[in-house]
C-alpha cells in the first residue's frame, strides 16, 4: 500500500538515517551520467562522508559517498581502491574473509573477491520512468540499506520500502522476496472512537485521524544473524522482522517504540540488540519476541554498532557520539569524538579498546576515554 504522506529522502545515508526517510529518486541517467563511470579517485576521500566499515581479511574496508572505498591494513594509512565501477553512494559493507560485498543507492550491489582492490557490479537498478499508463513499482531503483552474508554464498540485502534481496551464489544472482506485511487497517491499534482532540482553532479531529499507523512497506534499515542462525530485520516505525530458516519466511513483530530503528546487533542464541532513533536502545533475548529498553543517556540518533565479547557493545551515532557496554549486563557509558561528526560506522582496532570509526569526516581511530 503506497502511504498517503510524503516520505522524502536526503542525499547522504547519515543524513537519512538520522530522519529515517529515503531520497526521491531522479529520472534514468544516461551511460555519460557521472554516477555510471568508474570512481574519482581523490586525495582527500578518507575525509569525505564514510557510512560503513568492516574487516575483510587482514585489512579494513570503508564505503561511502561517490563509491568511495577506502581500504588499511592497520587504521592509520588508508589508499582508495581505484577499481570501483560506479560512483553511487555505498550504504553498508559486509565481509566473508577476502570476498567482499558493498551495497548503496540505485540498488547498486558491488563485490570484491580481493579484499577491496578491485569490484564488479553484481545489481545495478537506476530509477526509470514507468512507460506511459503504467504505475511505476515502489521498489524499483530504491537504495539498498544495509546486507549480511551468513557463508561466501548465502547473503542477504535489504533496503527502501521493504526491498529484501537474496542470493545463494555470492551473489551472481539476487532474487527478490517479498516480506508479508499486515496492512495498515489491520496492523493499527485499535482506537477509541470516542477519542478526540480539540484545536484552539475550534477544529475537531478523531484520534484515528491523527494517529500515525505502522507502515505497510516499512524501510528496512538494518540485518544481523544470531548465534542461533536465525536473522533479525528492523526498520523504519519500530517495525522488526525476523526468520529461523535463513530467510525463507519472515514474521513481523513490533518494538515497544513507534520510532525507527537504524540497525541491530546479533549475539549468541538469539539475542539481539536495536539501536536508532532518539538514542533508543533495546534488547531481545528471544528474537524479538519481548523487548527491553537499555538506557543509554542521550536523545541523539544512533546510526551504526558492533560488538564485543560478553554482550559488550559499541554503539555511535550524532554529534560524535560513541556509546561503550563492556558486557551484556553492564549500562552504556558515553563519549563524544567531537571530530568526527555523525558517525555511521564502527569496528574494534586492537585489544585495548581503540576503535575504528566512520562517518561524516571520514575514518579516523578513536579511544573512548
Amino acid at each position: 500500500m503506497q502511504p498517503s504522506y510524503p516520505r522524502p529522502r536526503v542525499a547522504s545515508l547519515v543524513l537519512a538515517l538520522l530522519a529515517g526517510a529515503v531520497v526521491a529518486q531522479e529520472p534514468a541517467v544516461s551511460t555519460a551520467d557521472p554516477l555510471n563511470q568508474p570512481v574519482e579517485v581523490l586525495p582527500l576521500a578518507e575525509h569525505a562522508v564514510l557510512l560503513d566499515i568492516a574487516r575483510a581479511g587482514d585489512r579494513y574496508v570503508a564505503v561511502g559517498e561517490r563509491g568511495h572505498v577506502l581500504l588499511s591494513t592497520d587504521g592509520n594509512a588508508w589508499t582508495q581502491s581505484t577499481r570501483v565501477p560506479l560512483r553511487s553512494t555505498l550504504t553498508a559493507v559486509a565481509a566473508v574473509g577476502s570476498e567482499v560485498w558493498a551495497v548503496g543507492h540505485d540498488g547498486v550491489i558491488l563485490h570484491s573477491a580481493d579484499a577491496g582492490d578491485s569490484w564488479t557490479v553484481q545489481r545495478h537498478d537506476p530509477w526509470q520512468q514507468a512507460p506511459e499508463g503504467e504505475e511505476h513499482e515502489l521498489r524499483q531503483g530504491v537504495p539498498l540499506l544495509d546486507v549480511v552474508f551468513t557463508d561466501a554464498m548465502h547473503g542477504i540485502a535489504i533496503g527502501a520500502y521493504s526491498l529484501l534481496l537474496t542470493t545463494t551464489d555470492g551473489g551472481k544472482s539476487w532474487t527478490g522476496l517479498r516480506i508479508q506485511t499486515p496492512d495498515d487497517a489491520s496492523a493499527a491499534a485499535e482506537v477509541n472512537d470516542d477519542d478526540v482532540i480539540e484545536e484552539a482553532s475550534g477544529d475537531t479531529f478523531s484520534a484515528d485521524q491523527l494517529r500515525i499507523g505502522q507502515e505497510s512497506d516499512p524501510h528496512l534499515n538494518g540485518i544481523a544473524l544470531t548465534g542461533s542462525g536465525a536473522l533479525v530485520i528492523v526498520g523504519e516505525r519500530g517495525a522488526v522482522f525476523r526468520s529461523r530458516d535463513a530467510g525463507a519466511n519472515w514474521e513481523r513483530s513490533q518494538l515497544p517504540y513507534d520510532g525507527s530503528m537504524f540497525g541491530v546487533i546479533g549475539y549468541e542464541g538469539e539475542h539481539v540488540l536495536a539501536y536508532g532513533l532518539r538514542g533508543h536502545v533495546f534488547e531481545s533475548m528471544d528474537l524479538g519476541t519481548t523487548w527491553n529498553e537499555v538506557a543509554t543517556g542521550t536523545e541523539l540518533s544512533l546510526m551504526g554498532g558492533t560488538s564485543l565479547a560478553d554482550g559488550g557493545a559499541i554503539i555511535v551515532g550524532a554529534n560524535g557520539t560513541v556509546l561503550r557496554r563492556t558486557q551484556g549486563d553492564a549500562g552504556f557509558s558515553r563519549f563524544t569524538s567531537s571530530a568526527a561528526g555523525a558517525i555511521a560506522g564502527v569496528v574494534p582496532a586492537g585489544t585495548d579498546g581503540e576503535l575504528l570509526i566512520a562517518g561524516e569526516n571520514g575514518v579516523s581511530r578513536y579511544q573512548p576515554k
